[in-house]
């Protein structure tokens, strides 16, 4: 019998249960779809506005500006982060949420970052560009009619983790902004303890460290967050990407933070993505719900 590795995994199941392709044989067929959705998308409410948060090519967002009318103040920011394994993806592909959110009454803005492997396979400057990109939107939303102190986060896969690492984040030490510069987060079928995946076939071309795995494992700094977060997380997905949602669920529980978390029946890793589109699927009707805004 094969030695394990990690909990009761040996080698081959480790590397299969961060592997998303192994459970959802159809994932290029749902990113391709994503793909489509976003491209109507951008037919029916236009193109977004690009601009720069940082120095290199690849560090922008992709803003899409709500129309709504809104009398009394600026419309609150939605961010999307993307997945891809840390290694590919780009937000024009996942532009698919934007169409509910702006009808809706918020903005919704797309970071770009770059990839692992453009990076010396160091996530640490990865989690910086996002946490940059949404300095940015806090410090530049009037530039796009946002309202600064109505900033949410959703990520997923990958950019669940990124998220999350965004979260705790120490904005008032390390950056002289508000502790609680993002209002909540939505966190889908994400990755919050970096052991599994260090020891996992994702080793192979990201760089861990003992110092990436503690300081970018979100479930070890539950100190630093205080705002609240929704999980949510696919019946078909690996169980070890189910089995991250709930272990991070319950010790955001025990540690007395306001967290929900949802089970989606039914869905594989990359369908749960279809479901940001909707406002009346698990994470399209967990961002509007965090917003405080109403599908129309």
């Amino acid at each position: 019998m094969p030695d394990t590795v990690y909990l009761d995994l040996d080698q081959k199941a480790l590397d299969d249960a961060y592997d998303q392709q192994v459970w959802a044989p159809n994932s290029k067929q749902v990113n391709g779809r994503l793909a489509v959705l976003s491209e109507l998308v951008r037919q029916r409410i236009g193109a977004p506005q690009r601009v720069a948060y940082g120095p290199t090519e690849v560090e922008q967002i992709d803003i899409f500006r709500t129309r709504a009318p809104s009398a009394t103040r600026p419309a609150p920011i939605m961010f999307y982060v993307h997945g891809g394994a840390w290694k590919g993806h780009v937000a024009r592909d996942h532009a698919y949420p934007a169409e509910m959110i702006t009808r809706a009454g918020a903005h919704l803005l797309v970071p770009d970052f770059a990839p692992v492997q453009d990076l010396g396979g160091d996530l640490f400057p990865m989690v910086d560009q996002v946490r940059c990109s949404v300095k940015w939107a806090y410090e530049n939303a009037a530039s796009f009619g946002g309202d600064r102190d109505r900033i949410y986060v959703c990520g997923r896969s990958s950019g669940a983790h990124l998220s999350a690492c965004v979260m705790i984040t120490d904005w008032a030490r390390d950056h002289g902004l508000p502790a609680d510069l993002v209002k909540g987060y939505i966190l889908q079928s994400g990755m919050y303890d970096l052991r599994g995946p260090r020891l996992s076939k994702r080793g192979q071309y990201v760089k861990f460290t003992d110092e990436m795995e503690q300081a970018l494992s979100p479930i070890r700094h539950l100190d630093r967050i205080s705002v609240p977060v929704a999980l949510m997380y696919g019946s078909v997905e690996s169980p070890e990407f189910q089995r991250q949602s709930r272990d991070f669920a319950q010790a955001l529980r025990d540690a007395g933070k306001p967290v929900t978390i949802e089970l989606a029946e039914g869905y594989n890793h990359f369908e749960m993505a279809e479901t940001a589109a909707n406002p009346f699927g698990v994470t399209g009707r967990a961002m509007l719900a965090m917003l405080g805004l109403e599908p129309r």
